[in-house]
C-alpha cells in the first residue's frame, strides 16, 4: 500500500503549482485540502489515516492532544523553521518526525507598508468611493515627516526600518531584546515602550508570539497611543488584546487599524472587526506570496521525498530549534 500524505489548508488550490508533488505519486497517494477544519474532532476524523501531513504556518494546530489522536502519524512537515501550533515535545514522544522550510519574510514587510499606506492615504475608502459615484471625500496624509514606532527590531523589523528611511519617515524601536546598539546599527532610534507609544504615529509590531509577548500590547498601550495614530499588526494576532483593540477602534481612542492576523484564523463572518469602518483587513496574507509559496512548497516536497527514503532530513523541527529561532534578537 501506499503511504498516505495530507496537504493541508491550501486555501488558494496552488500547492501542487509551487510544490512538484508528482515527485512523490509512485509511492504515495497525497490528498490536498482547501478547506479548513477547526473543530478537533471534525480534524482528527479526517486526519487520522495520514502518514504524514503538511501544514502551512499556524493555520492548523497540532496540540498533544490531537497529535495522541492520529495513530498512523510518523511525519509532520511545517513551512517554517518554528510552528509553535506545533506541540513539537508529544510528537517527539510518539517518534514523530517535524521538519521545515526555508523561509525570507519579505512579504510580510511588504504587507506591513501596505496596511500603513492604506490607511493614511485612505485607499480602501476612496476605492469604494470611486466605484459607487463619489469623488474627493477625504483627506490622506503622507508618511514623510511622521514617526514609524517598530515594536520588534529583528529580521523583518529592520527591513522596515529602511523602507520607513526611504519614505522620509523616523523610525524607533523597542523590543524586550532590544539594545541601543543594535537600534543604531538599524538606523532606528532606541526608546523606550511607553516613549514609543506617545511618540509614534504609526505602532507596527515585528515580533514572535511567546507566553512573554502575548497580550502585550492591551488597554494601557492602546490609551498611551495618540488619537491620530495607526496600529498595524502583520505578525501574530495574539501579540494584541483584541477586546482592547477593539474598544480603542470604537470610541477613536487611535484613528485606526492595518491588521493581516487574527486570534481566530480565518476569521469569522460575524467578526466585529469586519463591520468597523477605521480598520484595512486583510487574510493573513504576508507570507503569501508567489516567491514564498514556491521555496515552502518546493522544500515541503523535498522533506517529504527524504523522508519516504529514509535519508537524513536537513531542516528538522525540534523544541530546542524553535525555541532558539524565538530567543534570537534578530527576530525580535
Amino acid at each position: 500500500m501506499k503511504t498516505q500524505i495530507a496537504v493541508l489548508d491550501d486555501f488558494q488550490g496552488v500547492a501542487t503549482e509551487y510544490g512538484d508533488f508528482d515527485r512523490l505519486a509512485a509511492r504515495a497517494d497525497v490528498t490536498i485540502f482547501r478547506d479548513h477544519l477547526r473543530d478537533e474532532d471534525a480534524l482528527a476524523e479526517r486526519l487520522a489515516p495520514f502518514a504524514a501531513i503538511a501544514v502551512m504556518r499556524e493555520r492548523t494546530p497540532f496540540p498533544a492532544r490531537l497529535i495522541e489522536r492520529l495513530p498512523n502519524l510518523r511525519a509532520i512537515v511545517t513551512s517554517g523553521m518554528w510552528n509553535r501550533s506545533i506541540d513539537l515535545d508529544a510528537a517527539a514522544a510518539r517518534d514523530i518526525v517535524v521538519c521545515g522550510t526555508q523561509t525570507s519574510g519579505s512579504g510580510t514587510v511588504q504587507a506591513t507598508f501596505a496596511l500603513i499606506l492604506a490607511l493614511m492615504q485612505q485607499i480602501t475608502i476612496v476605492d469604494r468611493d470611486i466605484r459607487e459615484g463619489r469623488w474627493q471625500t477625504g483627506v490622506g496624509d503622507e508618511i514623510a515627516g511622521k514617526t514609524i514606532g517598530i515594536i520588534g527590531l529583528g529580521r523583518i523589523g529592520v527591513k522596515v526600518v529602511k523602507i520607513a528611511q526611504a519614505f522620509d519617515a523616523k523610525a524607533i524601536a523597542w523590543s524586550p531584546n532590544l539594545t541601543p546598539e543594535r537600534a543604531t546599527a538599524a538606523g532606528a532610534e532606541y526608546v523606550t515602550k511607553d516613549e514609543l507609544l506617545a511618540r509614534a504615529d504609526v505602532v507596527t509590531l515585528h515580533l514572535v508570539l511567546s507566553d512573554r509577548t502575548r497580550g502585550l500590547i492591551g488597554a494601557r498601550e492602546f490609551g498611551q497611543m495618540k488619537p491620530t495614530a495607526f496600529f498595524i499588526n502583520t505578525s501574530r494576532g495574539p501579540l494584541a488584546d483584541e477586546t482592547a483593540l477593539l474598544a480603542a477602534l470604537r470610541e477613536g481612542r487611535i484613528a485606526g487599524a492595518g491588521l493581516d492576523v487574527y486570534d481566530i484564523e480565518p476569521l469569522p463572518l460575524d467578526h466585529p472587526l469586519r463591520s468597523l469602518p477605521n480598520t484595512v483587513l486583510t487574510p493573513h496574507i504576508g507570507y503569501v506570496s508567489k516567491a514564498s509559496y514556491r521555496t515552502f512548497y518546493t522544500q515541503i516536497v523535498d522533506d517529504l521525498v527524504a523522508w519516504l527514503d529514509g535519508a537524513p532530513i536537513r531542516r528538522i523541527v525540534t523544541s530546542e530549534v524553535a525555541d532558539k529561532a524565538a530567543a534570537d534578537p534578530r527576530r525580535a
